[in-house]
Parts: structure tokens; sequence; C-alpha cells
């Protein structure tokens, strides 16, 4: 992939880390090739947790006020 992990959308890095996954799976890959593959898929997997983190930071709280309006407000956790 072209992209540098930064630069990967979620999916796209979630989708890469599942290719190398199974290409370490199949043991067809010289030992160099495995290590440098999951070497990349660190950085994948912590590129998504990273990005899963931030999500959560962003979740809106929805709640009721006293008339019965949704109130919804950004909530940092």
């Amino acid at each position: 992939m072209s992209k540098s992990i930064e630069e990967m959308s979620f999916e796209e890095a979630l989708s890469e880390l599942e290719n190398i996954v199974k290409r370490i799976d199949t043991g067809q890959e010289s030992l160099a090739d495995a290590v440098s593959n999951f070497e990349f898929g660190v950085a994948l997997k912590d590129h998504c947790e990273k990005m899963l983190k931030e999500s959560r930071l962003k979740i809106e709280k929805v709640t009721t006020n006293s008339e019965n309006k949704i109130d919804i407000t950004e909530i940092e956790i």
C-alpha cells in the first residue's frame, strides 16, 4: 500500500492488517518477510487502537432534559 500508516483510515489499516495475518498464517513467506510483515502489523494495530481511542473521546452523550427535550453533548472521557 502506498499510503503511510498515519494516512490510512481505520478500515484501510484493519484490512491491511488482516491481509498480513493471512500471509503469515500461510507459512509460505521467508522468515525475514514474516518478521517484517509482523512489525508492520504491530504498527497497523497501534494505529487502529489510537483511532478507536480518539473515537471514544468524541462520544456524544444523549440525554433528556427536564422539558423532555433531547440534549446532545460531546463529552471527553
